[in-house]
Order: structure tokens, then sequence, then C-alpha cells
């Protein structure tokens, strides 16, 4: 899994990759020359939790392919990396009829991907913090940019079910998303067959 990096990381990927291509090995004196030693601890921790870098042996790393990382960072991370948190949550919206429908109403595309997710108050600043340690913007109750995010939308109760491995908003409150709009035709009639006329 690929992440975003700062600006002074894209620069030491470039210099890194530039001089030993994706195969030759190299340690962190590489940048011995360009910046201080705990800047240079820094960086190299960076590239590596970012995944732009592996290691090779105990002192030695190796570059990640630039192809690589620029199809890992539009990849949809969050359904993997929310299986990790510590607190109460549930896909809501229309990523709960994503979910519910088995993905066969998709909301997202790698130039726009939002998931909407409920909260309780108390916990938006762990979810802000959650998020960003892991390269992914996040808003409170809207917001939008380029490729994946999260709108964070908290409620003071939550009620979901486990579907997938996922905290989801109920079916029926999914279902009257679906029938809100024609657009989300598709995903109403599949949630019908596939739970029966009583969720609908």
């Amino acid at each position: 899994m690929f992440s975003d990096i700062p600006q002074y990381g894209l620069r030491s990927y470039a210099l890194l990759f530039s001089r030993h291509g994706t195969g030759e090995e190299f340690g962190q004196s590489e940048l011995d020359w360009a910046v201080g030693e705990s800047m240079r601890k820094k960086t190299f921790a960076v590239l590596l939790r970012a995944g732009w870098i592996r290691k090779a042996s105990r002192n030695t790393y190796v570059c990640s392919a630039p192809d690589a990382i620029m199809r890992g960072l539009a990849e949809f991370k969050v359904p993997d990396i929310i299986k990790a948190s510590e607190r109460p949550y549930a896909f809501t919206g229309l990523s709960a009829v994503e979910i519910w429908s088995d993905y066969s109403y998709v909301q997202r595309g790698m130039d726009n991907s939002p998931y909407f997710i409920k909260v309780l108050p108390k916990d938006v600043t762990y979810w802000k913090a959650f998020f960003r340690r892991r390269g992914v913007p996040v808003y409170v109750g809207s917001g939008s940019t380029v490729g994946e995010y999260v709108i964070l939308v908290p409620e003071k109760k939550l009620h979901c079910t486990k579907k997938e491995g996922l905290n989801v908003e109920g079916l029926k409150d999914a279902v009257k998303i679906a029938r809100s709009n024609d657009i989300y035709s598709y995903a109403y009639e599949y949630i019908k067959d596939r739970y029966g006329p009583t969720s609908a």
C-alpha cells in the first residue's frame, strides 16, 4: 500500500531513483551531503512508511517502481484501513448503498472517491487523526478533493450492522436512499431482488 509523501520526500525519492533505479541497493548515507542526520532519518522513515522505498537488508533499501507507486496512490484503501479502527462508525448514505448492493452501484472513480461515515461527535478528533495518519484526506460534514477521501458525519447515536467485515447503517436506510433518485434505481432493484420485497 502506497501513500502520499511531502515535497522533501518526493525530491529525495527522485534523487534516489535517478541514481539507483529499482534494482540497485543504497544506504541512508546517500543523503549525507544533502541534509543533516535527523532530517535524513526522517526522510527515510517517511519514504519507507509510504512504500516508496523498501528494505533490502538491515542497512540497505531499494526504490519501488514509480508506475506501481502511481497506481497504488489511486487505489481504494478506506475499507481496509477502517478495519484497524478502535472506535464505532457506520458507512452511511451512498457508501451504505454501495455496500448493501454488493457494489453493483459504485459512487467512486479514481478522480473522485468519497466515503460517507457516521461517527460519534466525541470521536471526530480521533477519526481525523486516524485517516490523516494513513494519508487519506478527511472532512467533517462536507468537502471534496481529487481521489479518495472521507466525509465524517457526526451523529449522537450510531445504528449499524456488519456486512463484509464493515459497519454499515441498516438496510432500510440504504433502501430509502437508493429509492430516492432514479440514478440509483439499479442499486435499488438489486437490493430488492437480493434481500426480498420486505427490504424495499
